[in-house]
């Protein structure tokens, strides 16, 4: 038969370090308050682990009248605490030691000055009993002193009495909130020596009721009387069993990490937001003229072409009208060492290692309602991955859309430069059509020469040289009128290849724009939400490891 073994939850080590990720991932997020209140929860865990282990700290505390001293006097054998009809009789927090040996560190971080050893029976060895200052003292020194004691003791003991055991102020401020700390709390009825017998049955039960109603169900309730000591035996065998067991300390932080993870929510998973990159990637591209610019391409590489590739004796009127291109200024270059000081390159052209692409271009500031769509966009975007986010991270993930949002102008633009560069890379096939084309000039002009030899002698009355021909034609009528008429058609064929030329490229030069534009947005909006969604989801990881 096999043995089943129990699977055991997260060690507290593992669960303090989840508290405190959980802590740093919430700052700025989260209230303040939770944030704190987990890292004081860290570091009072911190503190209490390197203290004595072998000592129990239990507090008896409850409201004026309900008998704590007199208790406390019962448990240790001796009058430590002042008893008496004037209230409040205690001002501050004194303990009774079982075996302190080795207890002075944990009292001196507890700032327990009175310290007294018990005279009772030895078998609470380890236990470190406090009597505390009444939580309803009208002096608001004892009250802040419970507070203070309550958030740090190993074991919590609450006296109360027939009178004052359904109290408000008790319930609402320190029972109910303390839920969580079950396992390291006791209730005790005291004073039941002034109810008839048939009277503490009924009183303990409806006592009971209460704590359940509290979320305090499985806490121990027990009727004593400390005049009578009726119920020692039983409230006194308990502590030992808990002292004993050396467990309450661990259990209490335990308890103490559990509520204050509690105070950031219920992690909840983060839902999958829906992709709005194509949205914004066309509203930046339309901001940031990448139409305008495609169309330059377009004809900008129609206007070099005529200029590289036209008929020599008329290209140079092409020149004259400006490169649409470089009226946008883009394919500006300049060496990398004549930039001014100072100044970083918007980015590499695509035309050489030592050419960037220098300032701001010229294509026209988007418009206000092109603006506005872009606006639209990062807003979609935060909104689409915010959707079912709780409250806080939800603003956080919207605030991450928008955090670098003045950047996107001059990064698209950069972008734009230094894609759009690339264009006006010349094709290789041009430098060989100019070639043909000087060549043919050239047969053009010596053609003109020729002929104009020939009429120069013949109005010299000089004799004719032999003058070959191509059937009929005369070779210099050939070269210069062939050379005209091959220049032109060379230009119309090299003028309509540069149009297709174009219209590939500009199709190239949309693709690669809207991808270098597509990768601004993910780095300056996407990038920053998804790093918001990733410490969201952190978050809850941790959160759900600090509450196991």
């Amino acid at each position: 038969m096999k043995l089943l073994r129990r699977k055991e939850g997260p060690s507290l080590d593992s669960r303090l370090a989840a508290l405190l990720e959980a802590a740093e991932l919430a700052d700025g997020r989260l209230p303040e308050e939770a944030v704190s209140g987990a890292r004081t929860v860290a570091e009072r865990a911190g503190v209490r682990r390197t203290l004595s282990i072998d000592h129990t700290v239990a507090a008896l505390a409850g409201a004026t009248g309900s008998g704590k001293s007199s208790l406390y006097n019962a448990l240790a054998g001796a009058d430590l605490a002042a008893v008496g009809v004037v209230r409040p009789t205690t001002s501050a927090a004194q303990a009774a030691l079982w075996d302190g040996e080795g207890s002075g560190p944990l009292l001196d971080w507890l700032d327990i000055p009175r310290r007294h050893p018990a005279t009772s029976a030895s078998d609470l060895s380890g236990l470190v009993l406090l009597d505390l200052p009444d939580h309803d003292s009208i002096q608001v020194s004892h009250r802040l002193e419970v507070d203070r004691l309550v958030e740090l003791v190993d074991l919590l003991v609450w006296v109360v009495d027939p009178q004052k055991y359904a109290d408000a102020a008790l319930h609402d401020r320190y029972l109910r909130p303390l839920a969580a700390h079950r396992g390291v709390m006791l209730v005790v009825l005291n004073q039941v020596d002034r109810l008839p017998e048939s009277a503490v049955d009924r009183c303990v039960g409806d006592l009971r009721r209460l704590l359940d109603e509290d979320g305090l169900a499985g806490v121990p309730v027990l009727a004593v009387s400390a005049r009578t000591g009726a119920g020692l035996a039983g409230l006194r065998a308990l502590l030992n069993d808990r002292v004993a067991e050396r467990k309450s300390w661990s259990t209490r932080l335990a308890a103490d990490i559990t509520t204050a993870a509690g105070r950031f929510g219920a992690p909840e998973e983060a839902p999958a937001g829906q992709a709005m990159d194509g949205t914004l990637t066309a509203a930046l591209c339309e901001a940031a003229g990448v139409p305008l610019v495609v169309e330059a391409v377009a004809k900008g590489h129609r206007h070099r072409a005529v200029v590289a590739t036209g008929w020599p004796v008329t290209r140079w009127i092409r020149k004259l009208r400006p490169d649409p291109l470089r009226r946008l200024r883009i394919g500006a270059m300049a060496p990398v060492g004549e930039l001014p000081a100072g100044r970083a390159p918007a980015g590499s052209s695509g035309q050489g290692p030592g050419a960037v692409v220098v300032g701001r271009t010229s294509v026209p500031a988007g418009s206000a309602v092109q603006r506005a769509r872009v606006e639209t966009a990062i807003r979609d975007v935060g909104e689409a991955a915010a959707s079912g986010l709780p409250g806080p991270w939800a603003a956080a993930v919207r605030q991450a859309a928008r955090s670098r949002s003045q950047e996107l102008a001059d990064a698209v633009d950069r972008v734009v430069a230094t894609t759009s560069a690339a264009a006006t890379k010349r094709p290789k096939w041009w430098r060989a059509v100019n070639v043909l084309q000087w060549l043919v000039f050239a047969a053009m002009l010596a053609g003109a020469l020729w002929l104009g030899g020939l009429f120069g002698m013949d109005y010299l009355r000089l004799p004719q040289p032999p003058l070959p021909t191509v059937g009929v034609v005369p070779w210099p009528t050939v070269l210069l009128v062939g050379g005209a008429l091959a220049g032109v058609l060379i230009a119309l064929l090299s003028r309509l290849a540069a149009w297709a030329g174009g219209r590939r490229r500009a199709r190239r030069t949309a693709r690669a724009l809207r991808t270098a534009v597509g990768r601004v947005g993910d780095e300056l909006v996407l990038a920053p939400v998804r790093a918001e969604l990733d410490r969201y989801a952190r978050f809850t990881e941790a959160l759900t490891r600090a509450r196991a």
